[in-house]
């Protein structure tokens, strides 16, 4: 059996923290305030985009595309972002695209995944299948006795886990155990240049999408107290053995 001093992990840097999405832009919409912050506060951070995103109607092809995606890693400040191999507008939850993400985690070892939380219904169905490979690889990545199907890596297992939302049309909330507002009033800008970064995807016709942002931000900072946040909900129940510290946290 392969064991952790038999595979050079350090050619992949131990990240603290891994957001997962369908298509570049998926994270930075959803959650990018929120990668911006834990970049700031010192963390280690990646994103991990299971397709490139193409073929898109504006987008020339899959090198602008990515080249969008890595001028958007670099304003929030995440230290690795990768592109996986998988079709988009095909994207299917399978054996293989779980082992796909699986490998990754066991690469670069996250304490915490971000990842889709719902389906969102007339966008695309990428995101629904997202999330389930993301559930799925999060357990696969803890697995003993597999290693073959690993690429020899050995396992490694993921502390926590967090969702978040696309769903501009809903005003229900994200369901789940335990809810949470990411204050990002100080990243709610490199938030918003981060989108930018993808001209492709965000023409001047599309423009109405941005105040659409910055105003879900702002309203769901407001309901915890800030000037911006994002909401990301834990399937488990959250808790604290530190009261004080968690409610009067600054």
């Amino acid at each position: 059996m392969t064991t952790q001093d038999d595979y050079p992990q350090s050619d992949f840097p131990k990240l603290d923290v891994l957001a997962v999405g369908a298509h570049p832009d998926d994270v930075e919409i959803a959650c990018g305030g929120t990668l911006a912050r834990l970049v700031e506060q010192g963390y280690q951070v990646g994103i991990i985009d299971l397709t490139d995103g193409e073929p898109t109607p504006g987008s020339p092809g899959p090198e602008v595309r990515l080249a969008e995606a890595q001028a958007a890693a670099e304003t929030l400040g995440v230290q690795q972002r990768v592109t996986l191999d998988l079709p988009n507008r095909k994207l299917f939850d399978s054996y293989e695209t779980r082992v796909k993400l699986a490998v990754e985690f066991r690469k670069y070892r996250p304490r915490l995944v971000l990842g889709f939380g719902e389906k969102t219904p007339m966008a695309s169905p990428d995101h629904w299948q997202a999330m389930q490979i993301t559930d799925a690889a999060i357990f696969y990545s803890r697995l003993t006795k597999w290693d073959d199907d690993f690429d020899g890596l050995p396992p490694h297992t993921i502390d926590a886990q967090l969702y978040y939302t696309l769903s501009f049309y809903s005003s229900e909330p994200l369901a789940g155990a335990g809810h949470l507002v990411v204050d990002i009033s100080r990243t709610l800008q490199k938030k918003l240049d981060s989108v930018h970064c993808y001209k492709t995807q965000f023409p001047p016709e599309k423009q109405h999408i941005f105040p659409r942002i910055e105003a879900i931000a702002r309203q769901t900072g407001q309901t915890a107290g800030y000037p911006a946040g994002e909401m990301l909900v834990s399937p488990r129940t959250l808790g604290t053995n530190d009261l004080m510290g968690t409610v009067f946290a600054e």
